[in-house]
């Protein structure tokens, strides 16, 4: 069983892989074949090593999971054995805590996805190691999952467009503030106005100050989507896009370009940097 986890800025998806279930021929979008368990949790930045054993351990326990700890830690139990970790992250000080809980209090392999990592896949950044690790771990799924050229859209915290070359190659993409982000930021400044709940109004011609703010928020952003994705495809030439993230599903149905949202495809690249690197480190 492999544990798989990507830290935003806002919130954490934490998945488990069941390595021994046979792949389909058939995947409906928005599915993993082995994908046995996820849950999407806050991001606490100031978390201890400690508190990360004690979430880990609560919430894989609900699941029928557990970390290895000794050398027979499900004797009794009846829980199935994690055997394998995967970490992207975000967040510098939610690294440092999860290395330190990965290395110390469990004896279970890992690969943290940072610079140094093998992911299969050239990157064409100027100086690929200012690339965030989600992006490159979000193209390493989608390559697996879709023909390329691919343009893979997360829309979380930020707002984030990456673009994979028709030959597999990492080649770059544009960064937005996120929908919450925008919306806070208004809020703010905005004395009159107050939260609203991120829902597509009836009409993108609001009749109430509410429905409008929903409309800019939802028709705005799905616009926004649309025009960089044209501009994609300008240099890319045609491509599968892919939408992602947790505000995905709320903004992949307004833009006709997104061919599919596929929430955990983080997860999924997790999974295939963790296998890459865990049979590299095999002896020969």
């Amino acid at each position: 069983m492999l544990l798989a986890i990507d830290v935003g800025n806002t919130q954490t998806v934490i998945g488990v892989f069941d390595e021994d279930l046979p792949n389909e021929s058939v995947r409906e979008p928005g599915t993993l074949h082995g994908l046995v368990h996820h849950w999407r949790v806050t991001t606490v930045r100031d978390r201890t090593a400690d508190e990360w054993e004690l979430e880990l351990a609560q919430l894989l326990g609900l699941g029928g999971f557990e970390l290895a700890k000794g050398s027979d830690p499900v004797a009794g139990t009846g829980r199935r054995l994690i055997t394998g970790m995967a970490l992207s992250s975000s967040v510098p000080s939610v690294t440092g805590a999860l290395r330190t809980m990965f290395s110390t209090k469990t004896m279970v392999p890992f690969v943290i996805v940072e610079p140094g990592v093998k992911t299969g896949m050239p990157i064409l950044y100027d100086n690929p190691k200012e690339v965030g690790a989600d992006r490159i771990v979000n193209a390493v799924g989608a390559l697996d999952l879709y023909e390329p050229p691919i343009i893979v859209v997360d829309l979380g915290t930020a707002t984030t467009f990456d673009a994979i070359s028709v030959s597999g190659e990492y080649l770059g993409g544009a960064i937005v503030p996120g929908i919450e982000i925008s919306m806070d930021a208004l809020f703010a400044r905005a004395a009159a106005l107050r939260r609203v709940e991120l829902v597509a109004p009836r009409r993108a011609i609001g009749r109430t100050t509410v429905e409008s703010m929903q409309s800019g928020a939802i028709y705005g952003y799905a616009g926004l989507v649309e025009g960089l994705v044209a501009r994609f495809v300008a240099e890319l030439g045609a491509s599968t896009v892919i939408a992602t993230g947790g505000l995905g599903g709320l903004i992949a149905p307004h833009a006709p370009s997104v061919f599919a949202y596929e929430p955990w495809l983080t997860l999924h690249g997790l999974r295939l940097i963790y296998a890459r690197n865990h049979e590299e480190s095999e002896p020969a």
